[in-house]
This record gives structure tokens, sequence and C-alpha cells, in this order.
């Protein structure tokens, strides 16, 4: 069946962002991360087309609503009427701690074990221009420095596995059309319009400001991830050159350096030491007592400011006679 001018030029646009993201690797195998929303259904139905023969569908059902069974059910038959391999995967362990972060958290990792078992290069998530500008936003409004201001990245190889999100620059209203006009099957997810979620809050204040500009928004976030990436490859030449081991701790022997530059070294410090990374306030807190020559306490290790820093592990507390 031929394709309209708007999908067709979809298809190139994911073509050219992933070859971006991964290079173009003609034998690279992806598997896409189908929730059975309009987004990923249309990020399916836009690989396949894409990647022809080089595209596998995995469905995580975390179990928590009624009707999440039906919706794998779904997007499993969409798939074997397409010949399109798909996994369904299920919770290993019960929900913990705060449902979003073990939903998310449980998602990625069963999906990276998925991944590695079947050979696949990439995973792809159809995480789209809203979504940066809602985590923008968010971490905006916590005080967050470049690097969270950069929001969503477009490519992950670390703890999350290998993912991709290729579709940052595009809107959701784009992805919602392609599904309507393609008759892709879809569902909505109700906790996408619970306010009781601070995306969901959010997502309804940015629908009554129609002024903004996603795209716009999702070139700046691109921008500041580049931004990131740099600082964080000249952190690594300054560490290299300027932090040592000193004893059962750490010693950072410049310390003339921009304030950005000291808190990085600082936290690759304490990353070092396996110490937990301090938030906000705490740690700027005790850069400010540092960079005057003073000392704080960071958890279970004590820095020490002037010339040179260092970060050895706190003297035992006294317990009271």
């Amino acid at each position: 069946m031929q394709l309209s001018s708007d999908a067709t030029a979809l298809v190139a646009r994911l073509d050219a962002a992933t070859r971006a993201l991964v290079g173009d690797d003609r034998a690279a195998r992806f598997g896409v991360a189908v929730s059975g929303g309009p987004d990923s259904m249309a990020l399916l139905w836009l690989a396949v087309r894409a990647f022809p023969d080089r595209v596998a569908a995995v469905t995580v059902d975390h179990q928590l609503r009624a009707e999440s069974a039906d919706e794998a059910a779904m997007v499993a038959r969409w798939c074997a009427d397409r010949g399109i391999a798909h996994a369904t995967l299920t919770p290993d362990r019960p929900v913990a701690g705060n449902v979003q972060a073990w939903a998310r958290a449980l998602r990625y990792r069963l999906i990276e074990a998925w991944r590695a078992g079947q050979g696949i290069d990439w995973v792809m998530t159809a995480h789209h221009a809203d979504d940066q500008l809602e985590t923008m936003l968010m971490r905006l409004n916590r005080g967050s420095g470049v690097g969270g201001l950069a929001g969503v990245r477009a490519r992950s190889a670390s703890g999350a596995g290998r993912v991709i999100r290729p579709l940052l620059g595009v809107r959701k209203a784009t992805l919602q059309a392609l599904a309507d006009g393609e008759g892709l099957p879809h569902v909505h997810d109700p906790s996408n319009a619970d306010p009781r979620f601070d995306r969901a809050a959010l997502r309804t204040a940015l629908s009554q400001a129609p002024w903004l500009d996603v795209e716009a928004a999702a070139r700046s976030a691109a921008a500041l991830a580049e931004a990131d990436m740099a600082i964080g490859w000249s952190v690594a030449a300054l560490a290299a050159e300027h932090v040592r081991a000193d004893g059962a701790g750490w010693r950072l022997e410049r310390t003339d350096l921009p304030r950005e530059y000291l808190r990085r070294l600082l936290l690759l410090m304490l990353e070092r030491g396996e110490a937990q990374p301090p938030r906000g306030d705490s740690l700027d807190r005790a850069m400010a007592a540092a960079m005057a020559g003073g000392q704080a306490s960071m958890g279970d290790w004590l820095l020490k400011g002037g010339t040179q820093w260092t970060l050895h592990p706190a003297p035992p507390r006294r317990t009271p006679q």
C-alpha cells in the first residue's frame, strides 16, 4: 500500500534520526518497546517500514491495571498478523516504594534482559517532543543544572541498557495523527491524565499554554545534552590530571577551576569512594565551605578545602559517656 506523504516523511525522519544515533549499520536489529498507546504503536509502525525484517516488539505488562493484559494481547495480535516477533514481559518481583519509579526500573531491567537474550542491538522507545518539554520543566522546577535540563537523552548505553529515543523531535499530535490515519489499534493509559501524578498535572497545565514552542524546547534540550557531554569530557581530562588517590580517600590538586568543574570533580571523588552523593543544598553548602578553606561532612566522608581539596572517611563519632 502506498504511504501518504506525511507518513513517508516520518519514516524517513525516523531512519535519519536512528542512523544519527547509532550509525549506518545495515545489520543492526532493533527492538521497539510498545505499551499499546498511540505513540509506541506509531513508532513500531514506522520502525517496521524504516528497517524491514530487523524489528521485534516487546511489551511490559506491569499488572497494575485490570486492562493491562488485554492491552498487551492487542499488541501481540497486531504483531502476529504482520509476522513481527513480539514478547510480553511481566514482573518478577512485587511492587516496592514509589509505584511509578518501580514500574520504570522494572520496565528497563526486563527489556534489557530481553534485548540481550534476543541478540538485539538497540531498543527504541517512543519518547517524543512533548515528553521532553515536560521533563525539562519538571527538572527546572527542582532547580536542576545543565545535565538535568538536558531532559530525556536520545541515547543511553549504561545502566538503562542500550536504548535510543529517535522521536524526541516529533510532536505527540503527529504520532496520534499517524496512529489514527493508519488505523493502528491503541489505548490510552488513564494514569497519563491522573492529576495525582506530577507529570499528568503538568501536562494539563501545558495544554493551556499553546504559546510554548515544543519542538524548539526539544532542540534546546538536545543542545544542553551536547553541552553536558562536552563538560563531562573536560571533567574526565581534569580528573586524569588532578585527582589522586590519597590514603583511604582522594585529593583534588587543582581548585582554581569554574564552580561547575569543581562540583563534578567532587561528585567523581565521591563516586570513586562509593559514597552516596548528597543532594541539592547539601552539596552546595559543602562546596561553599571547601571554597572558603573550611571543611564539611558529607555523610560518612569529610571534605577539607583550601588550595587542594581532600575527601577522606570521616572519623568515628564519639558516643556520649
